[in-house]
């Protein structure tokens, strides 16, 4: 294996997540957990490059070529979109997108166009069109439990881990909109150029996941 592969891995949790996954599959990942100042590590035992990046952008330094695979939630990839192989889930980061109200109110039992907030528009959006409904879909940056709190909007689509932040806020999760994990994407053109190395770090990844050595 000569050419060495770029991977972009969402920082925070799921970089932790990932450089736990690379360490039980035999890469010396200590260049990535203590990363200083700088933002591309290399595997030392292994030709693999680690691009730290946020989120968003792990999707488009794959979709560009710049970056041959990313580490990146689901949550992203709905939201964003793009062009890229989704190859393999990863199973850890989890959790859902949910449709939350205020505690006490019927959503569905209304003809009037609804309100919702999210920071995720596309997601919100894609997710009443599968149900033939018509509503209004407000982007919050910040707290959207506060949306419906104020009277801005009948109800949030968010992300749900344990619920403790929509309870406290006299919210509750009435339909799960899609689950969400950290999944292992691929550039295509990246994925015809170097199959052999790439299918040989998926298969390292899934023999963790699948618990063998």
């Amino acid at each position: 294996m000569s050419e060495r592969l770029r991977i972009a891995i969402t920082k925070g949790r799921l970089l932790d997540q990932s450089v736990k996954l690379f360490e039980q599959a035999g890469l010396d990942c200590s260049p990535i957990k203590d990363p200083g100042r700088r933002l591309i590590h290399a595997v030392p035992n292994y030709p693999l490059d680690a691009v730290l990046a946020k989120a968003p952008d792990v999707i488009t330094y794959v979709e560009h070529g710049v970056c041959d695979l990313g580490i990146v939630g689901r949550d992203t990839i709905l939201e964003k979109g793009g062009a890229f192989y989704e190859v393999l889930d990863l199973g850890y980061g989890k959790c859902r997108f949910a449709l939350a109200v205020k505690e006490g109110s019927d959503f569905y039992g209304t003809y009037k166009t609804r309100r919702i907030a999210s920071k995720y528009p596309e997601v919100t959006r894609a997710f009443f069109e599968k149900k033939g409904m018509d509503v209004d879909i407000i982007k919050i940056e910040g707290s959207v439990e506060l949306a419906p709190i104020l009277g801005l909007t009948d109800a949030i689509v968010d992300i749900v881990e344990t619920g403790a932040t929509l309870k406290a806020n006299g919210l509750v999760p009435i339909e799960t909109v899609a689950e969400v994990s950290a999944r292992l994407i691929v550039n295509t053109a990246s994925m015809k150029l170097y199959k052999n190395q790439i299918s040989d770090f998926i298969a390292k990844c899934e023999a963790q996941l699948e618990g063998k050595a």
